[in-house]
């Protein structure tokens, strides 16, 4: 079963990655008008999980430090993001503003959000905030780059957290490494899980606090 279930996945990440390379709109708006996303996941309850929540408690809601920094309610909230596809949330969640400002600069948007169960790592406003001024810059006026990064952050298939840890082919065509249990997980060794099992129509989403760099 797990087999066919990453073959599945596999397939799922090439067909996605043949869309990219047709993605040719350099304003990438957000809307979702022209997309039948898959229908909405149940709606995640407005208030995350503790740290100390045992796994099964966590396997079904939010967890981490900085879910309290998502609004409690209205369109950016946990169970307001469960209802939109994925980028269309994270455009209502002020946490995520400069992500969607990259993804809007790369044209991802439309093709972000009519994929089929994914999974996405997405940093956050900090974590962009780490990276030196000049560098941001340059990746967002690099739309090849800024592309190969942004899809170096999206993995096939809807990771639960009990499935999280491990090894993860990526959009992008390389890896990513989880490690960790419970509500502390790092990916590829430094970047953070700080708000984790964001539900949204057609993803999970895992915020990081650092942007994730695939290899050149």
């Amino acid at each position: 079963m797990i087999a066919n279930r990453t073959a599945a996945a596999l397939l799922a990440a090439g067909a996605l990655a043949l869309s990219l390379s047709a993605c040719t709109s350099d304003d990438g708006g957000s809307s979702a008008k022209s997309v039948d996303p898959a229908p909405a996941a149940s709606a995640a309850p407005a208030d995350p999980m503790p740290a100390s929540a045992s796994p099964a408690a966590m396997a079904s809601r939010p967890f981490g430090t900085a879910c309290s920094a998502v609004p409690a309610s209205g369109s950016g909230s946990f169970s307001g993001m469960a209802q939109d596809p994925v980028a269309t949330a994270a455009s209502h969640n002020p946490v995520l503003s400069t992500l969607v400002a990259a993804v809007t600069r790369a044209g991802l948007a439309d093709t972000l959000n009519s994929a089929k169960d994914i999974t996405v790592f997405a940093p956050t406003n900090a974590a962009f905030a780490k990276l030196p001024a000049a560098t941001l810059k340059a990746v967002l006026a690099d739309k090849a780059k800024l592309t190969k990064i942004l899809t170096y952050h999206v993995a096939p298939g809807r990771l639960a957290p009990a499935e999280l840890a491990g090894a993860h082919p990526t959009l992008e065509g390389g890896s990513l490494k989880v490690a960790g249990a419970g509500a502390a997980f790092t990916v590829n060794g430094g970047s953070k899980v700080v708000c984790g099992n964001v539900q949204t129509a057609n993803a999970t989403v895992y915020l990081v606090d650092t942007v994730l760099m695939p290899a050149s």
